[in-house]
């Protein structure tokens, strides 16, 4: 049996999204870019061994894009399924990864699928799909992105359990970055540490702060022999902005930890 992809968890999220699966509830995760939402649920789908599928919504996601479309293909025209249809079928877990990217009208599908109805349905075939006990629909957005155009509409919302979701303590987010990297204790100890000094900083306009996603790529360039101080430059404070004057004020917290020599 293949090993569980590697996740820490925070708080009692594993419980729950169990306990939600095992009750047929729907799940909608709240929480930053980069804390840990997609790995969290590939951990719970092997661990609950359902297959796994997985969109990434974007503006131009419609509801044909999910259920499914007819094609033309040698002289016939045949109905293909959707990766969300294709979840229903065949019991899968199916995460809709930043929803709230997706068109308004597109969410609309997902409604007999998040109550008590549990049924896609088709409505180019006329077929109803019934999801099996093993379905499940799992939902993520981040918070941080939300406006008056881009939110979840309470009709949505309120179909789902609510599961938030944040950056980890700093030993959590230490484990993390050394079990992804394999830096030693102390190098994955400076790089949270970095962390956690440009998440409090809050007199530089920063669409995001510093993820534990950006450390571990910070780490694996350590790993392969980078200096840190590079490595941090480049995948951590080159990433979080372009303006020169925020990147270089970043950089001096960086150089404050570490040096540039480090």
């Amino acid at each position: 049996m293949a090993s569980l992809p590697f996740y820490a968890e925070q708080a009692h999220e594993c419980a729950l999204f169990e306990h939600a699966w095992r009750k047929q509830l729907p799940l909608l995760i709240k929480g930053p870019t980069g804390c840990g939402k997609t790995r969290f649920v590939e951990h719970m789908a092997a661990r609950l061994g359902r297959p796994l599928i997985t969109v990434s919504c974007h503006d131009d996601l419609s509801a044909a894009d999910l259920v499914g479309r007819f094609l033309i293909g040698n002289g016939s025209t045949v109905w293909s399924d959707g990766p969300l249809a294709r979840a229903v079928r065949s019991g899968a877990i199916c995460y809709l990864d930043e929803i709230v990217e997706a068109r308004k009208d597109t969410t609309v599908v997902l409604h007999p699928l998040a109550d008590d109805r549990r049924i896609l349905p088709i409505e180019r075939t006329g077929e109803e799909l019934a999801a099996p006990p093993e379905f499940m629909l799992v939902i993520s957005y981040n918070p941080g992105y939300q406006n008056l155009l881009k939110g979840l509409k309470p009709s949505t919302r309120q179909r789902f359990v609510s599961l938030g979701m944040s950056y980890p303590t700093p030993d959590i987010e230490r484990s993390i970055v050394q079990s992804e990297t394999g830096l030693t204790g102390d190098q994955s100890a400076q790089l949270v540490q970095l962390a956690t000094a440009l998440r409090r900083l809050t007199e530089h306009d920063l669409e995001e702060t510093a993820s534990t996603r950006l450390l571990v790529s910070a780490g694996r360039l350590v790993a392969s022999g980078l200096p840190m101080h590079t490595a941090c430059q480049a995948a951590v404070i080159d990433a979080l902005t372009d303006d020169p004057d925020t990147a270089s004020a970043l950089g001096e917290v960086a150089s404050a930890l570490f040096g540039h020599a480090a």
